[in-house]
């Protein structure tokens, strides 16, 4: 009998331990329900005014990420997503339906950034975060798979950093190809910045381009939209006659200024340099390196963001130019060329995108010049011959570089350049910078 009613208690005690548990569970789980209520809530007027992006040549599809509203009619996303596209095709989020944009407003070419115009479609754009994010700050973006559920993903903010050149956050959150573009936003739901992953060390790492490009670029956006052809690099007569009328351009350094002129002769050099000026491409790069018997170079995109031993001067814009050697053009005194990778890397000699470097030289002897004729199995006029001894330039560039312009004036400002100090990767000690390029017209 006692036994039996020790049973009896222990039933008693395990059966209020499952009830009690129970209750426990059920709280927890309406408190989760609150939790994610409470989350679509905060989080459902921000929803539609993410979009997903998907670019094509014609009716080919090309790339897929997303984007987000910074005004009411405009998006922002990758530029490198749309660079290639005809149109751009945008869902928002809390939709099925397709929109089309067919234009754009700005881009940044250095921070990989486009505004679009988009066509029939309006949203609350969504607030940019202002200043620099503290590191260890909370991070986070949003995912709706459904029209009633939000999905939430945090993490943090590791540091604002140099990557490639380029000033990007850092993050812990997972950002996957699908999503290049998203943003990023911290804890007063304002964005942060906008989302991508790279490989760096070997290692793939998600960043964010902060906001503050982001409101840079759409402060100074075009007032009229333009069509996504351009940003295709395909040839446009109408420009290029256009090109071949200016009469120069203003490089505008720390040093000084140098006006230059480019060259008809190589028209996809002139045009490439001044489409790149255009879009103010140039602007704040540094003139990265500096030999004395050489001259200096600029241009890379790298650079303008770069800090104190940097290793800099490997970026261009995302393309490259086939080489166009004109016999009368070569490098004398003054003389503008693109540089390139090495024939081990490149095969057909093709030139940077975007840098140029600007010929100081030295004077060279007939001896010198015919021991370079030997090295290089090329053959000097008696016109090269008779500049490179008495003016001077850099011969041994003759005949595998592309040479598309000439310093019309300021060349005392090249010659003070070249005499600054540098390291030994040839990058000047005190930073001197490309203001900006002016075209004359």
């Amino acid at each position: 009998m006692k036994v039996n009613l020790q049973i009896l208690v222990l039933a008693i005690v395990l059966f209020s331990c499952n009830t009690k548990e129970k209750k426990q569970d059920e709280k927890k789980q309406v408190l989760a329900k609150t939790e994610v209520s409470n989350q679509n809530e905060e989080w459902s007027e921000i929803a539609p005014s993410i979009v997903k992006i998907n670019s094509f040549d014609g009716n080919r599809i090309l790339e897929s990420g997303q984007g987000f509203f910074v005004a009411e009619d405009l998006i922002v996303t990758k530029y490198s997503l749309v660079s290639r596209a005809t149109q751009v095709k945008i869902t928002p989020f809390n939709e099925n339906k397709e929109y089309i944009a067919k234009s754009y407003v700005a881009f940044d070419r250095i921070n990989d950034l486009i505004i679009l115009k988009v066509d029939s479609l309006k949203r609350k754009p969504i607030e940019l975060f202002s200043g620099v994010a503290p590191n260890s700050a909370k991070s986070m973006y949003i995912s709706s798979n459904t029209e009633t559920i939000i999905q939430l993903f945090t993490g943090k903010i590791l540091n604002l950093a140099t990557v490639k050149g380029i000033k990007l956050y850092r993050l812990t959150n997972r950002v996957r190809k699908s999503t290049f573009g998203m943003p990023i936003f911290v804890s007063n739901k304002k964005a942060v910045g906008l989302a991508f992953s790279a490989t760096v060390n070997y290692e793939m790492q998600s960043f964010a381009i902060p906001s503050l490009y982001i409101s840079t670029l759409l402060k100074n956006r075009n007032k009229v939209p333009a069509t996504l052809k351009p940003l295709r690099g395909d040839s446009n007569e109408k420009v290029s006659a256009e090109n071949s009328k200016i009469k120069g351009l203003v490089l505008e350094t720390d040093a000084g200024n140098i006006t230059i002129r480019l060259f008809n002769e190589t028209p996809e050099y002139r045009d490439n340099f001044i489409k790149l000026t255009n879009e103010h491409y140039f602007d704040s790069l540094l003139i990265h390196r500096v030999m004395g018997n050489f001259g200096i170079q600029s241009g890379a995109a790298d650079t303008r963001y770069t800090e104190k031993g940097d290793n800099v001067g490997w970026k261009g814009p995302g393309y490259t130019i086939p080489a166009h050697i004109i016999p009368g053009l070569f490098h004398k005194r003054g003389m503008i060329g693109s540089p390139r990778k090495p024939d081990t890397k490149n095969q057909h000699r093709r030139s940077d995108g975007s840098q140029f470097y600007i010929v100081s030289g030295r004077k060279y002897s007939d001896r010198e010049l015919n021991d370079l004729e030997e090295q290089n199995n090329y053959k000097f006029t008696p016109q090269q011959r008779r500049v490179y001894k008495t003016i001077g330039g850099s011969p041994h560039l003759d005949g595998t570089y592309t040479v598309f312009g000439e310093v019309v004036s300021g060349m005392a400002v090249v010659d003070t350049i070249v005499k600054v100090e540098t390291d030994n990767q040839w990058r000047p000690l005190e930073d001197i910078r490309l203001k900006k390029v002016t075209i004359l017209k």
